[in-house]
């Protein structure tokens, strides 16, 4: 087994944050913008955004690109290179950051489970669309 590249995780990564931001960027602000605008004024909260919010939420978009590519470049070795072994690496990080906080905010009751439902559901789509971007720029050093 050869070292990880950290040069090609940070680049595949960083191209992986940039679709998982694309999709959420469009999810939010177009397709499901109405409805988040209502639960927020449910919750006596604002349904704008600062400017704070909106960059935290990009460098979370990058940091999950990141970490997905470096679980492929973790994985590769054992799974192989590829699309089956970026798809594995994708639904692994979808479970921890999709998958778990969608079951913990529907225990919760605080937002509609319909929209937690919709949720976890494109972000699967998008974590494994995004680490198999990222995944076929990385290369073993």
């Amino acid at each position: 087994m050869g070292k990880i590249n950290c040069g090609r995780v940070l680049l595949g990564g960083i191209v992986a944050g940039v679709v998982i931001n694309a999709v959420e960027f469009v999810m939010n602000m177009y397709v499901l913008a109405g409805d988040w605008a209502a639960v927020m004024k449910s919750i006596g909260k604002s349904a704008e955004f600062g400017a704070g919010a909106i960059i935290m939420f990009n460098l979370i978009g990058f940091a999950i690109g990141i970490g997905a590519v470096l679980l492929y470049a973790a994985i590769r070795p054992r799974c192989g290179a590829g699309v089956q072994t970026a798809i594995r690496a994708g639904v692994g990080v979808w479970f921890f950051y999709g998958l778990l906080p969608s079951i913990g905010f529907l225990t919760m009751d605080l937002f509609p489970a319909r929209l937690i439902n919709i949720g976890a559901a494109y972000s699967l789509a998008e974590i494994v669309v995004a680490t198999v971007a990222g995944a076929w720029l990385y290369k073993e050093a």
